[in-house]
Order: C-alpha cells, then sequence, then structure tokens
C-alpha cells in the first residue's frame, strides 16, 4: 500500500529535494505540498496523508502551532525534518514532539554521502507511517496541562522491596513517543521525591542537545545531563547525553563509548544492566513507549535482581515496540497506562518509607 505524504517546507528547493527523494521510491507518494503551517492544516483536512513531513521554522503558523492543531483534529502521523539547532528553536521541537509529533531527522547539509541521508528518510517515513497515532486536546484547550496527570487517585496496594529495603535509584528508557512520556511521569513525581531518577532518551543528533534543559523548565524537578563521575549522593533527574552510555558503579554516574546496543547510544539496557548490578532489590526501573526492542532484556536482568519494573502498556503507548519485547520476555512485574506511572513511582518509595517507619 502506498503511504501518501504531504510535505511542509518554506524552502522551495529542500521541498523539491524531499519530494524527489520519496517520490522515487515506489511505496512513496508525494500527494501534496505547502509552504507554511496554515497551508498545511488545510492540506491535511482535504488530502488526509498517511504521514507529514514538517520543518519547524515556518511563516504565517509555526511548525509547533500547526502540530498542535493537526494532533487536535486529524491525527496523522508526523515526522520533523528540521535544521534548527539553537536553543530557542530546539525547545520548539520538544514541544512538537510532546504535542504528539512522532520523529526528528535533519535536512540535508549537503555534505552527505551520496545516498545515505535519503534512504534514511525514506526508512524513516516509512516507520513512522505505521504507527497508529492518538489525539492530543492541546490545542483545542489551549494548554500544555492537558497532556499532563489526571487529577491522583488513591492507588493500590504495591509490593516493597526485598526483605522490605529502602529504594534507592529509578530508571527509564524510551524512544518514540519518550520527550511526551518522560514529562509526564515526572510530574506525577511529587516534588520532594527522594531518589536519583536516570533516563535514557533515544533522540538523534543534534536534536538531544538542550531535551535536559527543556525538561528541566516543564518539570518540577532539577533535570540536568549526567557527567563523568558524578556522585548520586542528591536527587534529581539525570539524563543520558547524546552519544554516550550511562551506567553506575558505586554509586557514581559514568559514561562511556562502549560499541551501539540495538544500534543505539546511549542504550536503556546498557543503563538497566549497570542498575541491576549496583543496586539489584533497590531498583525501579521503567520501560516506555519507543520502538525496537533496546531494554526489554535489561528490564529483565532487574526483575531477576529482584527490583520492581514497570512497562508503559499498549494503549497509552505512542509505539508498542520496547514495552512489548520486555512484555514477552517476563521483565515487567507490572503493566500500567502512562497515567498511572508516575503515581506508582511516587508510592512505591511512599509505602516504603511507612514500613521502616514502623
Amino acid at each position: 500500500m502506498t503511504i501518501r505524504v504531504l510535505v511542509v517546507e518554506d524552502s522551495v528547493t529542500i521541498r523539491t529535494r524531499l519530494r524527489e527523494v520519496l517520490d522515487a521510491d515506489p511505496d512513496v507518494e508525494v500527494v501534496g505540498e505547502a509552504e507554511d503551517g496554515r497551508r498545511a492544516i488545510e492540506l491535511c483536512d482535504s488530502l488526509r496523508p498517511d504521514l507529514i513531513t514538517l520543518d519547524m521554522m515556518l511563516p504565517v503558523m509555526s511548525g509547533l502551532a500547526a502540530t498542535e492543531y493537526i494532533m487536535a483534529h486529524w491525527p496523522t502521523p508526523i515526522l520533523i525534518v528540521s535544521s534548527s539547532t539553537n536553543r530557542g528553536e530546539l525547545f520548539k521541537t520538544y514541544e512538537a514532539l510532546a504535542a504528539g509529533a512522532l520523529d526528528v531527522m535533519e535536512k540535508p547539509a549537503g555534505d552527505e554521502i551520496d545516498g545515505v541521508w535519503e534512504r534514511r528518510l525514506v526508512s524513516t517515513v516509512k516507520l513512522v507511517a505505521r504507527v497508529k497515532v492518538i489525539t492530543h486536546l492541546r490545542a483545542r484547550l489551549g494548554s500544555v496541562d492537558s497532556a499532563r496527570t489526571p487529577p491522583e487517585r488513591a492507588a493500590a496496594p504495591l509490593p516493597l522491596s526485598g526483605k522490605g529495603r529502602p529504594y534507592r535509584i529509578v530508571a527509564l528508557g524510551a524512544s518514540t513517543g519518550g520527550p511526551a512520556a518522560i514529562l509526564q511521569v515526572l510530574h506525577a513525581l511529587p516534588q520532594e521525591f527522594p531518589l536519583s531518577v536516570l533516563v535514557v532518551l533515544h533522540i538523534g543528533e543534534p536534536f538531544g542537545a538542550a531535551f535536559a534543559d527543556w525538561l528541566d523548565g516543564q518539570c518540577p524537578h532539577r533535570v540536568r545531563y549526567a557527567l563523568e563521575g558524578q556522585r548520586l549522593d542528591a536527587p534529581g533527574v539525570f539524563l543520558a547525553p547524546l552519544g554516550r552510555h550511562l551506567i553506575v558503579r558505586n554509586d557514581r554516574l559514568h559514561l562511556t563509548d562502549d560499541p551501539e546496543r540495538h544500534s543505539c547510544r546511549p542504550s536503556v539496557d546498557v543503563l538497566f544492566e549497570s542498575v541491576a548490578r549496583e543496586y539489584g532489590t533497590a531498583a525501579i526501573a521503567c520501560l516506555l513507549t519507543g520502538m525496537g526492542r533496546d531494554g526489554a532484556s535489561g528490564l529483565l536482568d532487574i526483575r531477576k535482581a529482584g527490583g520492581f519494573t514497570i512497562a508503559q502498556d499498549e494503549a497509552s503507548c505512542i509505539v508498542y515496540g520496547m514495552p512489548r519485547e520486555a512484555i514477552l520476555l517476563g521483565a515487567a512485574a507490572s503493566v500500567l497506562p502512562l497515567a498511572e506511572i508516575g503515581r506508582t513511582l511516587a508510592a512505591l518509595v511512599r509505602q516504603l518509607e511507612v514500613f521502616n517507619q514502623r
């Protein structure tokens, strides 16, 4: 079945190249072109494409505003194709990913090896077009709060860690759909959450360069990129930097240039395996939305070591890939909708505090 694509790009040169590359593949057809966000909305309504390639910096209406409107009214897989790498423009890219855009890749710079960028564009379009996207209400409600966690309700009883020992660390892994999922989990954690949270997110270079800064401004917790040798002696959220594996050893963070795992560096599996070795029964880990299987075997290692493991459920995943692989391995002690995960992490820690005060 042919994938029908709407190309949204204000540069005639880039728009023409996108069309040429996509139309050259027999499984892809460019059915429309738009030079601004407002025209993109009009064509999305009339053409109902299978996928939209979307620039962020557009005249009349920005790519972010177009994303919010499209995902609220005609949910369509969106692949951001952008050359924006300064801080402000990167923040808009993260906002678009949080509003429902699925993935991001760079525009051609002109110095690529022949065919490499073109093949990656086509393969990414084919992957993203298969995703069944959901309605995002941000544009209708006019507030980012609609993407945040619903009001708290009473949590079901949860198991204590092995022999009632306190949990000491939380590890999260995510890929496609991860920016919004990570933000929602962190929003649900109380401001005084006492544990360090380690995060691996798959996001392509150079687009992850300011993600920690953006997340820091979006949630009530201190968020920063992990540093080599940093001690875990205070609560906070620590992200794996671009192109480096994140591991933990002797209560310190370490960064490595070891080979990619599942074509990923940083890799969720690499982090989870180190957490299993270092913390065992004192670890909590959660595998969120994403393509592929990175993190599944690492989550199983943590469960085998006695830690508490969570996989996001299918209904709330943007892409039910990584969590599905973990569930098939028996790695998840609990399978939860995204809206329940942050509250569950808080409840696990809270129950242990109560237990240890008895």
